[in-house]
């Protein structure tokens, strides 16, 4: 009754084998946590790169390049300079809430209702 006599010492190789899974997908989880963090974090700044760079891929679209015969709303809708600053608004408004909804514990198990 080998188990027995290991059961009473507080040894077993069960619990060493359960112990050392548990700790690796503790690890694997904070893992994929980070990569969701880094990944929010990285969503606005792209966003405003990729205004940038279709402002520059078609500058007909941005009123500043060629002001001439532009009407109020040719001024004021300005898709790639909206793009800029939707993605400015989420780094500066939105991320920071998420980023903390990812950092706290329990946050990456789905659970609508753990709080």
């Amino acid at each position: 009754m080998r188990y027995g006599a290991d059961l009473a010492r507080g040894t077993s190789d069960v619990n060493e084998f359960v112990t050392s899974r548990a700790e690796s997908a503790g690890q694997a989880r904070s893992a994929r946590k980070m990569v969701r963090v880094v990944a929010v974090e990285a969503l606005g700044p792209l966003t405003i790169l990729g205004g940038i760079v279709w402002a520059f891929a078609q500058p007909y679209r941005v009123t500043f390049f060629y002001p001439e015969g532009k009407g109020f709303w040719d001024w004021a809708v300005q898709p790639p300079l909206l793009v800029v600053l939707v993605g400015l608004l989420f780094s500066l408004l939105v991320a920071p809430g998420l980023v903390d909804d990812l950092e706290r514990p329990g946050a990456g198990r789905g659970d609508a209702a753990s709080g």
